[in-house]
C-alpha cells in the first residue's frame, strides 16, 4: 500500500477551494477591465482620431521641400476626411502652425493684418492670427505642381462627371512619376469616355516626356497650351524623338493659326456690328432728307447714358436694367432726334453746309450739357452676369460673351428695320421719298412728316448704338465721337440709303481693320481703309448698293 503524503500539509480539499477563488477572482477582474474599456472607449477612439491627423500635419512642419512633398502625398495617401481641404490651403499658402503651441490652423482670409482663422482639424472657429502668431508653411514651384496633381487626382476618385472631368484637365501636364501609377488605375476604372480621353493625354504628355514616342500619336492636332508648351523644348533637340515631337507640334500650330483667323474674323464682325448699328440710322436719314447729320455721335451718347441713369434707377439688377434700357434709348435718342428736327434741321432743308455746320454746334451743346449733368468723368454700366466670360469653344478659340451680344443685336435691329421698310406704310414713304421727293408729294405723300419720323427712327437706332457700346465700354461725353467719321464712311461705301449696303460696308470694313491691326498698328489701320474706300469710290461714286431711281 502506497501512502500519498500532501507537501506543506495541504488537504485536496483546500487545494481545490483556493483554485475555484483563483478562477473567481480573474473573471471578476477581466469583468472589471471590460466594462473599464467600454467606459473609456470613445474618448480613447476620439484620442486616435486626433492623434492621426496631427501626425499628417506635423510631417509638413519641415524646411525640406522634398520631405514636405512626401508629407503631402501622405496625406493624400490617408483615410483623413480633411485632406482634401488641407492640399488646398498648403496650395493657396493659409495652412501653418501655432508658432509656441501644437495646433494647426487654416487661415480663411490672409488681406488684412490680422487673419481670421479656424483650426486645421476640427474646423472650429479659433479667433484670429498674425504673422507673429502663426507659421505659414512654405512651398515652392515644384512642390505647387505636386500638390495640383494630387488635388486633380483626388478629384478624379469622387464626384460627377462634371466635376471629374475638369479634375482630369487638370492633370494634364502635372503626371509626374509618384501619382502616374494611380492616374492610370483612376483611367482604367473610368466610365466616362470624356474624362477617359482628358486622362489619356495627360498620361501620354507624362510618357512623351519619359522618351516615349509612341505617346505622341494620342497628342497629334491637341490645341491645349500645355501640351503645345511641353512638345516645343522636347521639339527643339536633335533626337528621333526630336523629330516626331516637331512633326506633331507642326501640325498643332497650323491647326492653331486656322482658329485664330476664325477669332480675327469674329472680332471684325463685332466691331462692324457697331458700325452698322452707328451707320445704320445715319442711313435712313441721309439717304431721305439729304443732311449731313454731325450730332449723331452724340445721339449715340444719349442712348448709353439712358443705359446708365436706368442701370442707377435699379441698382443690383444690370438684367433687368439693360432690358428696360433697349426701349428706353431708342425712345429718348428717338425724342432727341425729333426734336433737333422740328427746331433746327426743317429750317435748312436744301442748304447741306449749314445744316453742317449746325448740327456740328448742336454735338457741342449736347457734349457740354451732358458734361453739366454728369460731371466729364466716364461713367461704367455693369453687364449683367450672362454677358460676361466667353464662350469657349476649344482651347484655341473663345468667343466673348457681350461681343457675341451685340453682334447678335446688330442682327436683330437690322432685320427691324428691313421688315418695317418692306412690310409698313411708314417704310413705303420713306422708300419713296428717298427714290423721288417731288413726285411723292404729288402722290399724296406728306414729305414733312415723312422728314420727322425718319430722323426720329434715325436717332432711335443710334440710341441703341449706345446700348449696345455701353456693355463693351465706358460712358462719356465723347463716346459718340469715335463713330463718327466711320459712320459716314461706312453709309457712302456701301450706298446712299441702302440697309443692305450699309450692313455689307460696315461689316466689311470691320474685317478689315481687325486684319490690318496686328500687321501695321491701329492707326495706319484706318488710314489705310479710308484710302482704299476713298479709291473705290472713285472708281463707283454710288457705292457697293447703289439707290434704285434716285434723282437729286
Amino acid at each position: 500500500m502506497i501512502k500519498i503524503e500532501h507537501s506543506a500539509g495541504r488537504s485536496p480539499t483546500r487545494l481545490l477551494a483556493h483554485s475555484l477563488l483563483l478562477c473567481l477572482l480573474m473573471a471578476w477582474g477581466s469583468c472589471l477591465s471590460q466594462t473599464a474599456a467600454a467606459a473609456l472607449g470613445e474618448p480613447q477612439t476620439e484620442a486616435l482620431s486626433k492623434a492621426e491627423p496631427q501626425a499628417l500635419l506635423e510631417a509638413l512642419d519641415t524646411g525640406n521641400f522634398r520631405a514636405k512633398g512626401d508629407a503631402a502625398q501622405a496625406i493624400a495617401d490617408s483615410d483623413a476626411e480633411q485632406k482634401t481641404r488641407w492640399l488646398q490651403a498648403l496650395l493657396d499658402g493659409r495652412l501653418g502652425k501655432e508658432r509656441r503651441g501644437e495646433r494647426f490652423y487654416i487661415i480663411t482670409d490672409d488681406s488684412g493684418r490680422e487673419w481670421p482663422i479656424i483650426d486645421a482639424i476640427t474646423f472650429e472657429d479659433a479667433g484670429s492670427g498674425t504673422r507673429r502668431t502663426v507659421d505659414v508653411f512654405r512651398i515652392n514651384n515644384d512642390l505647387r505642381t505636386r500638390i495640383r496633381g494630387l488635388l486633380a487626382s483626388l478629384s478624379l476618385s469622387a464626384g460627377d462627371e462634371a466635376s471629374r472631368l475638369s479634375a482630369a484637365k487638370r492633370l494634364i501636364g502635372e503626371i509626374s512619376a509618384e501619382n502616374a501609377a494611380s492616374v492610370r488605375k483612376m483611367r482604367d476604372d473610368e466610365k466616362s469616355p470624356s474624362v477617359r480621353d482628358q486622362l489619356d493625354i495627360g498620361l501620354a504628355l507624362f510618357e512623351v516626356q519619359q522618351g516615349d514616342a509612341k505617346a505622341l500619336d494620342t497628342l497629334r492636332g491637341n490645341l491645349d497650351t500645355r501640351v503645345r508648351n511641353t512638345l516645343a523644348p522636347i521639339a527643339a533637340g536633335d533626337s528621333a524623338l526630336a523629330a516626331e515631337a516637331q512633326a506633331v507640334l507642326g501640325g498643332i500650330e497650323s491647326k492653331r493659326a486656322w482658329y485664330d483667323r476664325a477669332q480675327t474674323l469674329f472680332f471684325g464682325l463685332s466691331a462692324g456690328s457697331i458700325l452698322v448699328l452707328a451707320a445704320i440710322g445715319l442711313a435712313i436719314t441721309f439717304g431721305v432728307m439729304g443732311v449731313i447729320n454731325m450730332a449723331h455721335g452724340e445721339l449715340i451718347m444719349i442712348g448709353a447714358y439712358t443705359t446708365w441713369m436706368i442701370q442707377q434707377a435699379l441698382p443690383g439688377q444690370p438684367g433687368l436694367a439693360l432690358a428696360l434700357a433697349i426701349p428706353g434709348g431708342f425712345l429718348v435718342a428717338g425724342a432727341f432726334g425729333v426734336a433737333i428736327e422740328r427746331t433746327v434741321i426743317r429750317f435748312l432743308k436744301g442748304r447741306p453746309l449749314e445744316t453742317l455746320l449746325a448740327t456740328f454746334g448742336l454735338s457741342l451743346i449736347l457734349q457740354q450739357l451732358v458734361r453739366s449733368v454728369f460731371s466729364p468723368l466716364n461713367r461704367r454700366v455693369t453687364s449683367p452676369d450672362w454677358l460676361q466670360g466667353a464662350w469657349q469653344i476649344n482651347e484655341a478659340l473663345s468667343l466673348t460673351l457681350n461681343r457675341l451680344a451685340v453682334l447678335l443685336f446688330c442682327l436683330v435691329v437690322f432685320a427691324g428695320l428691313w421688315a418695317l421698310m418692306r412690310h409698313t406704310r411708314l417704310g413705303l414713304e420713306v422708300r419713296a421719298v428717298t427714290q423721288n421727293r417731288a413726285m411723292a408729294r404729288a402722290m399724296g405723300v406728306r414729305a414733312t412728316r415723312v422728314d420727322m419720323l425718319t430722323f426720329g427712327l434715325g436717332a432711335g437706332v443710334a440710341g441703341l448704338a449706345g446700348v449696345a457700346l455701353s456693355q463693351l465700354t465706358n460712358v462719356g461725353p465723347n463716346l459718340g465721337q469715335g463713330y463718327i467719321v466711320d459712320s459716314f464712311l461706312v453709309v457712302v461705301f456701301g450706298g446712299v440709303g441702302n440697309l443692305w449696303g450699309t450692313l455689307v460696308a460696315g461689316m466689311s470694313l470691320g474685317v478689315i481693320n481687325q486684319v490690318l491691326q496686328p500687321w501695321v498698328g491701329a492707326v495706319l489701320a484706318k488710314i489705310i481703309v479710308l484710302v482704299g474706300v476713298i479709291l473705290f469710290i472713285q472708281k463707283r461714286p454710288q457705292g457697293i448698293f447703289p439707290p434704285k431711281g434716285r434723282t437729286s
